[in-house]
């Protein structure tokens, strides 16, 4: 690969938190892979990025997280490179309105926010070196949540379609995996923590109701934070020098939130690794 600069991989660069985590990346002097669904979209974006941060290394490559054979692509590509990944940040995420089925038959917010992750995570956990960072975009919904096999992966949950609910178990889901993958990446000096953003101002909270939408622009918008707020905890995790070996911490507002036994010591950590390993075998 030509690049030759320290690479960082962001997913969903373009959104909300996204850009701001790009910007603030872009700043420190990485080479930015910008990991979007819609790469023309995405491209204003770059420019504006590249316009702000006066950095030019920065690239726009197409990803798909309810497709694992777009998600295992894009890996591949990087690994065909022979690319050194110092930063990956599991930024994107789905908040879905309505069920939706994958083309894998996953429901889709399992995969965008759980099953994407996981593999992309394993499959360019090869091109990182002692010092690479990995940092996943949790919620504080993890609490509510929980994992109902085998629901989870193809309905998000048991019962019927509750969007809360299920993000909340895929957060959930997404929290053990980076306690989990923590602990098998130690000893080859790769660090992966959780960043909680709190509750956002981004389009992902959108109920796609005209009334209940303008509403909440209203009352509920200036109260919550903005994007930059929210990326902040992310940021700190990817390029302050004090998080430095820090690795399997969950944190919100810049702080370590110690978890329970519940979730430290879950037995479920171990069952949901090998539930997803047979759902991703065929793209590792």
């Amino acid at each position: 690969m030509a690049i030759k600069d320290k690479i960082a991989v962001i997913t969903g660069a373009d959104g909300g938190m996204g850009s701001e985590i790009t910007l603030a990346v872009a700043q420190a002097g990485y080479h930015i892979i910008m990991a979007c669904k819609q790469p023309e979209k995405a491209e204003t974006k770059r420019q504006e990025i590249i316009a702000k941060s006066g950095n030019k290394h920065i690239e726009v490559r197409e990803i798909n997280l309810s497709s694992l054979a777009s998600v295992s692509a894009f890996a591949d590509k990087l690994t065909q490179e022979n690319a050194s990944i110092d930063l990956l940040m599991n930024n994107a995420g789905a908040l879905d309105y309505k069920p939706i089925t994958t083309v894998d038959r996953l429901a889709n917010m399992t995969s965008v926010n759980y099953v994407a992750p996981y593999l992309l995570t394993r499959k360019l956990a090869p091109l990182m070196h002692r010092g690479s960072r990995v940092v996943n975009m949790v919620s504080c919904t993890y609490a509510i949540g929980k994992v109902s096999l085998p629901h989870f992966f193809t309905h998000g949950g048991k019962g019927g379609f509750w969007r809360i609910p299920i993000y909340s178990n895929t957060k959930f889901a997404l929290t053990l995996f980076t306690l989990e993958m923590a602990e098998r990446l130690k000893e080859q000096g790769i660090t992966i923590n959780a960043a909680d953003p709190g509750i956002v101002s981004t389009n992902i909270i959108r109920m796609h109701n005209i009334v209940i939408d303008k509403l909440c622009d209203w009352f509920f918008r200036p109260f919550i934070r903005t994007p930059r707020q929210g990326a902040d905890t992310a940021i700190g995790l990817l390029l302050d020098a004090e998080a430095e070996g820090r690795t399997g911490t969950f944190n919100a507002s810049h702080k370590v939130k110690n978890l329970s036994e519940k979730y430290t010591k879950s037995p479920m950590r171990k069952i949901l690794w090998d539930e997803t390993e047979k759902i991703v075998k065929d793209y590792l």
